[in-house]
């Protein structure tokens, strides 16, 4: 059971364990992992920010589709998946990539942004949703997933993330008021970056926080500094542990709201020089999470510059791998067809024997299938 310490805080309370420079915070608890959970924390995040990176530069040559980029962002993803079971669903939004770097990221992931469906196959081998770009639509599906899972008798706990934008749709409100009617065992998750696309927060709502938005439902919510993992590590186990197996009482869904920033654009195809200043981007930047977490690591003795460059090696060459091996990926030219109408139309089944009858001129059906 986990000791109940920080979901009792005002939701107006911002929750941290790590000041920007690494250290304790005074009166803070360091929450119990041993040194291998860690060090692997901070390694995600380290692959998470690199895998970033390269899939940026990815997009900017060709190789790779709209991509949503990470940075800054890391902490609350791997913090938040650390603190789950490994066989809890996910339901991302789109730029939770942490998560399934958390979960084992393999080629497939990248398949999805360069635009084969084979990606979002792939995620339910790692119990994360399918990836969806319609925002909040998702948060019902969550509700529906984790009240499912308590009807049945199931342990499971769903863990919902999504961003500041998304708290303004009226999917957010259906979803987390039929979870506290009905006691869902879910965490929504809020990954609040400060911006909905380009609309600041504090434009397009008017509550003071994200947190106390919980409060209408019935339920608890809680700020954290989602740029903090440890913190985000802490106050996601509470209420996974509520969710899972409360003291007393029904199992309860929380709100949690992740305070955080995006250092890049909102996607490769957003340019934020237009609704921001480079003055406030460094700013945040002076929290980034991972010098945080690698100057606590250092002051353990868990870290040094030999043990941080090996990690670093570590993230260049399995980026680079899994860069590759999405790359060589053939894929069967019939899919161009599939998922876009449930019946194919008559235009649809001209132009599949259209290419069917390309390929057959050029002596290589192998990738055809009969339909």
């Amino acid at each position: 059971m986990t000791a109940r310490r920080y979901l009792s805080e005002s939701p107006e309370t911002l929750v941290g364990v790590l000041d920007p420079d690494g250290e304790v915070r005074d009166g803070a608890t360091v929450p119990d992992l041993d040194d291998d959970e860690l060090l692997s924390m901070y390694e995600e995040m380290k692959l998470s920010r690199h895998l970033d990176e390269r899939a940026v530069s990815l997009q900017r040559q060709g190789r790779m589709g709209t991509y949503p980029p990470l940075a800054g962002q890391e902490a609350a993803q791997v913090g938040a998946t650390h603190a789950l079971a490994d066989d809890d669903p996910i339901l991302d939004q789109y730029r939770e990539h942490g998560a399934v770097v958390v979960r084992g990221i393999e080629p497939e992931y990248l398949l999805y942004w360069m635009g084969h469906e084979v990606g979002n196959e792939w995620l339910a081998t790692r119990n994360i949703f399918p990836l969806n770009v319609s925002i909040a639509s998702h948060l019902p599906h969550a509700t529906g997933m984790a009240w499912a899972a308590r009807l049945q008798g199931e342990d499971a706990v769903v863990c919902c993330h999504f961003g500041d934008g998304a708290t303004s749709e009226g999917d957010f409100h259906e979803a987390l008021n039929f979870a506290g009617v009905f006691d869902a065992p879910a965490v929504f998750f809020c990954n609040n970056n400060q911006y909905a696309i380009s609309v600041p927060r504090e434009d397009q709502t008017a509550s003071e926080t994200l947190a106390q938005k919980a409060t209408a439902y019935g339920f608890e919510g809680v700020r954290v500094d989602g740029m903090d993992p440890l913190a985000v590590y802490a106050v996601t186990s509470e209420a996974v542990a509520k969710a899972r197996d409360p003291a007393e009482g029904e199992r309860r869904p929380t709100l949690v709201e992740a305070e955080m920033y995006r250092f890049g654009a909102h996607t490769t195809a957003d340019d934020p020089s237009v609704y921001r200043d480079e003055a406030e981007v460094e700013r945040w930047k002076e929290k980034d999470p991972i010098p945080r977490m690698e100057s606590f690591l250092r002051d353990r003795g868990l870290l040094d510059d030999e043990r941080v460059d090996a990690i670093e090696q570590r993230c260049v060459e399995t980026v680079a791998d899994l860069v590759d091996a999405a790359e060589a990926y053939d894929p069967d030219v019939s899919e161009w067809f599939a998922n876009a109408y449930e019946t194919p139309t008559p235009r649809v089944r001209e132009q599949q024997e259209s290419l069917r009858d390309l390929r057959e001129r050029h002596g290589d059906d192998t990738l055809l299938r009969d339909e």
